[in-house]
């Protein structure tokens, strides 16, 4: 158990910081939940703006640095990917 202030307050900020990135992890699964939902029905333009979507949270999320920048940018292109396929 932590002693000093300083130890305490870390523990503190330590919870609210995973709190706010789980919340905006959960946000990108939302997000991407939706667009495989408009792929699966096989809606083109409802998963590209879906995709919009996803694009901006996952810009979002990692202009904050819960996620590597370079990580939501391969989560991009795998969605890019998938709606291009649907298009096919």
């Amino acid at each position: 158990m932590a002693q000093s202030l300083s130890a305490k307050k870390r523990i503190r900020q330590n919870v609210k910081r995973r709190g706010r990135n789980r919340w905006r992890k959960n946000q990108i699964k939302i997000a991407i939940k939706a667009f495989d939902q408009a792929i699966h029905e096989g809606d083109a333009d409802k998963a590209a703006e879906q995709l919009k979507i996803c694009y901006k949270k996952l810009d979002q999320v990692a202009a904050e640095n819960t996620i590597h920048k370079n990580a939501a940018a391969r989560k991009k292109a795998q969605l890019a990917k998938r709606l291009n396929k649907l298009g096919e």
